[in-house]
């Protein structure tokens, strides 16, 4: 069942800018998160009429201060950036069944789309009048259920999505069981895209690698065809993040207090891929990966903010520099990226973006995307079904994704698709000492 979710009361009507950052050709994709739930046992079996009708109500109710979700993207008449036609056309909701259990995805799935099914409408060009918001909801075997919720990410990044789905799940769970639960007054999420618009030109002082071209020693994209590409999973519980960052801190001048664990985990991985891929040692390799840049700008955005406030960061050796040297190593290249970035580096971006006209793409060649979703909050969307006893990306592809472990805050899993030819490689590497 298909259904168009429109906006519960009137909203304003009107066109919507959306920053250089937020109109960024890569960024032009839908994230797709995959939640799982198993209803609390001493409830019984969920209602599914009940459950369904109230995530409906919610989300029309939810899209009220967040109407920007309901509205379609499209490019600016001159070419400039994106926009938001605000007319209230809705969200799309879904309703399905599939026979899966919750155990199915305790493991990675064996094909790259294998879960597409649980978000089957794929938005692939998010300027030709695609809904910026779906939401599905599939029923499966065991009486458990699958929460697929694909967004923009021209509109809103992975916090301020969270934003959205805390709201709405708030709204889902204030009438669950038959009472009502008035919610708490909450801050109005906001817009002000304005906030991170170019200022007047100024010295570009930041080195930028993200952007730079390197030569490809090895025919790189070939190697990654999703037909070519095995999904895996891996769990690091915390004695785990511990072990790592003792190797990181006796492999490098670091003190093993200042290591945060996704410097550690994101270090281990890059060298457990590049080393698993068996890359000429010339190649240049980078490591890609968001920075939450709210609080690093002057002054700091509001905490309401919930469009796009990322920016790269880049980490970059060669194959034979990575992989020979220390653990430690690769963790000062991710550490002075992460320090790299500061307000002055972040305004460059925006200048450079908004010069280019949002045509500044990072290079593929020899990169590793890194995205951390274990910190945002996915774990504690409740919609009326308990928490999710699994998170995951709807598609496990060549992008790896740090995911949370519900019930075990300390633990961290990483999912990411690599080529079938160094599957087995890449996950004796993953589990080994580095």
């Amino acid at each position: 069942m298909v259904a168009d979710i429109q906006i519960d009361d009137p909203t304003p009507s009107h066109l919507l800018k959306l920053s250089a950052i937020d109109s960024q050709l890569f960024l032009r994709f839908t994230i797709e998160y995959l939640l799982i739930y198993r209803p609390p046992r001493h409830h019984g079996p969920a209602d599914r009429s009940a459950v369904t009708a109230r995530v409906k109500d919610a989300l029309a109710r939810a899209l009220v201060p967040f109407y920007p979700l309901a509205g379609r993207v499209r490019a600016r008449s001159d070419g400039s950036s994106l926009e938001v036609v605000c007319r209230g056309q809705g969200a799309v909701f879904v309703e399905s069944t599939a026979d899966h259990t919750v155990s199915d995805f305790e493991v990675a799935p064996r094909y790259v789309t294998e879960w597409r099914k649980f978000l089957a409408l794929e938005v692939t060009d998010v300027l030709k009048g695609a809904p910026p918001l779906v939401v599905q909801l599939t029923w499966l075997s065991d009486g458990s259920a699958a929460l697929g919720i694909g967004f923009s990410h021209c509109i809103c990044d992975g916090i301020g999505s969270v934003q959205f789905l805390n709201y709405f799940s708030d709204l889902a769970t204030s009438c669950r069981y038959g009472s009502v639960v008035e919610l708490k007054p909450r801050p109005k999420p906001i817009w002000e895209r304005h906030l991170l618009d170019p200022t007047p030109y100024r010295l570009q002082t930041s080195q930028h690698p993200e952007f730079n071209r390197v030569p490809d020693l090895c025919k790189f994209s070939t190697r990654f065809n999703p037909d070519q590409l095995t999904p895996t999973s891996t769990t690091f519980h915390e004695w785990r993040v511990n072990e790592l960052k003792s190797v990181a801190a006796s492999t490098s001048q670091l003190s093993k207090s200042s290591l945060t664990t996704f410097e550690v985990l994101s270090a281990h991985i890059w060298r457990s891929w590049a080393r698993a891929l068996s890359f000429p040692p010339q190649q240049s390799l980078k490591l890609l990966f968001s920075i939450n840049v709210r609080n690093r700008v002057k002054p700091s955005l509001p905490s309401e903010y919930y469009g796009n406030a990322i920016v790269l960061g880049c980490a970059q050796t060669t194959v034979k520099e990575l992989t020979e040297n220390g653990l430690g190593y690769a963790t000062e290249l991710i550490k002075d990226a992460k320090n790299r970035v500061d307000d002055g580096f972040v305004r460059e971006v925006v200048e450079s973006v908004s010069l280019n006209r949002a045509s500044l793409v990072p290079d593929s060649v020899g990169v590793l995307i890194l995205s951390e979703w274990s910190k945002v909050g996915l774990e504690s969307v409740d919609f009326g079904l308990g928490r999710a006893v699994q998170v995951s990306p709807v598609c496990t592809d060549k992008y790896c994704i740090l995911l949370p472990v519900p019930d075990d805050i300390r633990s961290v899993k990483s999912m990411v698709a690599v080529p079938s030819v160094a599957v087995g490689k890449y996950e004796y590497l993953i589990r080994a000492v580095p």
